[in-house]
């Protein structure tokens, strides 16, 4: 049974789309209640050994190992990448691989996060030893705290005991949606007490659509003679030939020092047309305080007043002098929206 007439048969007997229907709401929920669990917890017990682990890394002068195996091992690989990639050097290595040699990765100016709902993980055993053995901090996650794992921790962050998602509550789901979200947690403490910024997230992310959102409106821009402008006084004729000469359907009046005093765009040619719109001047035609934008601002927050005020043009200025023009047509190429 495949395809469409897979999905009829279903429907038509309905049964097997409500269980599904209604065992997809059941992990949902299970889990949500997992991480309200989790929340209380870090409002309470696990308070004074959170702000201890976010300390010791904080202060550390290397880098942040974490590690477990199966589902705490790919939780761990995922904490790791988002330490990394917020600020804080991370790397994950694999139990096995490090009783295999990967041991020699781990300094003493490192700190160490085992994962282990059990705490009885016997493949972290090497790990745990080696932290121990060269006072290295070892930040032990498990639900246990008399496990071998809670009592060799120096700082403990212990998870509550919940209701794995899986009917026979053994399929690591709930306890590996906490696990993800305290590593979660940790990074962006880690980030806000780094003061880790916007721009320095572009930094470790300088591909896909991420980093277009994070380009600035300086490195969209278009300077100089690619910017439309008249001189305040010129009439409409000489203002509509510097608009058709450029390609983005509006010119900026600028004063005798250079100051951006208006725009002229096509909403306000049609405003004003008439026999004499020719011969008028442009101070007559221009919206006077035009939106303007900052070259600092980031490309996404400029698309967004675009969006909002419904323009697609808008001078980019230093003080109230114009230094470039950005078009919508820029932020949709550079993948912006």
């Amino acid at each position: 049974m495949t395809g469409t007439n897979a999905i009829a048969d279903l429907n038509a007997g309905g049964t097997v789309v409500e269980a599904a229907h209604f065992s997809a709401i059941r992990t949902v929920r299970t889990e949500a209640e997992a991480l309200v669990r989790l929340s209380r917890s870090l409002d309470g017990e696990m308070k004074p050994g959170f702000a201890a682990a976010v300390a010791a890394i904080h202060d550390s002068q290397g880098r942040v190992i974490v590690s477990g195996i199966g589902k705490s091992g790919h939780i761990g690989r995922k904490i790791a990448a988002t330490l990394a990639s917020t600020g804080t050097p991370s790397s994950f290595i694999h139990p096995a691989e490090a009783s295999h040699g990967d041991l020699g990765m781990i300094t003493p100016k490192d700190v160490v996060i085992a994962l282990s709902w059990s705490g009885e993980t016997q493949e972290l055993g090497d790990i745990v030893s080696f932290s121990k053995r060269f006072a290295v901090p070892l930040i032990g996650i498990t639900c246990s705290a008399t496990s071998t794992l809670g009592r060799a921790a120096d700082i403990l962050l212990q998870l509550p005991v919940v209701k794995e998602a899986c009917p026979h509550n053994l399929a690591p789901t709930s306890s590996s949606v906490m696990q993800l979200a305290l590593g979660d947690a940790l990074a962006i403490a880690l980030l806000e007490r780094r003061g880790f910024s916007a721009i320095d997230f572009k930094t470790f992310h300088p591909g896909g659509k991420l980093a277009a959102r994070l380009k600035t409106v300086a490195q969209l821009m278009h300077t100089a003679d690619e910017m439309p402008l008249v001189a305040s006084g010129i009439p409409m004729s000489e203002a509509l030939l510097a608009i058709m000469g450029k390609r983005f359907g509006c010119a900026g009046v600028v004063d005798a020092d250079g100051r951006l005093t208006g725009i002229i765009t096509n909403g306000d040619l049609r405003r004003h047309m008439g026999e004499d719109l020719l011969h008028r001047p442009v101070d007559a035609i221009m919206t006077v305080a035009p939106i303007t934008v900052e070259p600092a601002i980031f490309a996404s927050a400029a698309l967004e007043v675009m969006n909002r005020r419904r323009i697609t043009a808008m001078f980019v200025v230093e003080g109230d002098r114009p230094i470039g023009i950005l078009h919508i047509h820029d932020l949709l190429s550079a993948g912006v929206a």
